[in-house]
């Protein structure tokens, strides 16, 4: 259908509105929430009303509106796919793209970080303790903590960046050169 800016004729608005039940309904069946159908009928009215002006018979106006809601819902899902996408790829990291564990380097890992963990915010303190040390994935974190995978990330990304800088402050140089044999104790400002 071409777009039209001539208004559309009071018959082919008073259809729609006519209709608007039985619109919704068909909606609502294909996405299972009212609310969603709602939305998508809105949308639709709003465009369609825009392209209205040419239609003057009322039995088009009924089957041209149909497939504009079809294609609302053809968006609709398209675009839930896309944010699904997204999330998926942004919620756990495949295997590829983490590294294999060290066994060996899991050992030798300095003690004190771990008692570092309770000089950091407790909502890093528990991510890192989660994520990091007991191997739960974002995803999991953050529908446990009651978050979206996004926030349960950056909150992951600052508790690191947390506890680098107390590594830092604690271990001095052992923070950046290696931490193999580790002398600084609890975390007591000592030296590596």
């Amino acid at each position: 259908m071409l777009e039209s800016n001539e208004a559309p004729s009071p018959e082919v608005v008073r259809v729609l509105v006519d209709n608007h039940r039985n619109f919704l309904a068909f909606l609502e069946r294909r996405v299972g929430s009212r609310e969603v159908a709602e939305d998508i009928l809105q949308d639709a009215f709003v465009r369609g009303l825009a392209r209205a002006g040419q239609l003057r018979d009322e039995e088009s106006v009924i089957a041209w509106f149909y497939r504009s809601l079809r294609n609302a819902l053809v968006d609709h899902w398209r675009h839930r796919d896309v944010e699904k996408r997204v999330f998926d790829a942004t919620a756990e990291p495949t295997e590829a793209q983490e590294p294999a564990v060290d066994a060996e380097l899991m050992t030798t890992v300095c003690a004190c970080v771990t008692s570092l963990l309770d000089t950091l915010k407790p909502e890093y303190a528990e991510a890192l303790r989660k994520v990091d040390l007991a191997d739960m994935s974002v995803k999991a974190f953050a529908e446990e903590s009651g978050t979206n995978a996004n926030n349960a990330s950056v909150r992951l990304f600052r508790a690191r960046q947390a506890l680098r800088k107390q590594v830092e402050r604690t271990c001095g140089t052992c923070a950046t050169h290696g931490c193999l044999d580790c002398s600084c104790g609890e975390a007591s400002g000592g030296s590596c």
